[in-house]
């Protein structure tokens, strides 16, 4: 999967997204509670056009790594599936 940064939706410029998996990647500091109706109304425009928007706190993005990692991946993999799935078996193929 691959993940661009700063990449341009219609009239929004998204922190990340994967355009396979139809993902955005969101951080909001601390001026994005000031400005939440704004950006439910951007989420659910991006959810219009397909895609699933995820939202973290750059705190939590810088303490808790790991864990947004972990969010981030499952949920791509549930919207990307990999295309040719490696055989159960190391011989078949």
């Amino acid at each position: 999967m691959k993940f661009r940064r700063q990449h341009p939706i219609g009239p929004y410029i998204v922190d990340f997204v994967c355009l396979e998996c139809g993902l955005v990647v969101e951080v909001d500091g601390g001026q994005h509670q000031e400005h939440a109706k704004v950006d439910h109304k951007r989420d659910a425009e991006l959810g219009s056009l397909g895609f699933l928007v995820l939202r973290f706190w750059d705190n939590d993005v810088l303490l808790q790594t790991e864990a947004v990692l972990e969010q981030i991946w499952t949920l791509a993999r549930q919207r990307c599936p990999h295309p040719r799935p490696l055989s159960r078996c190391a011989g078949e193929g």
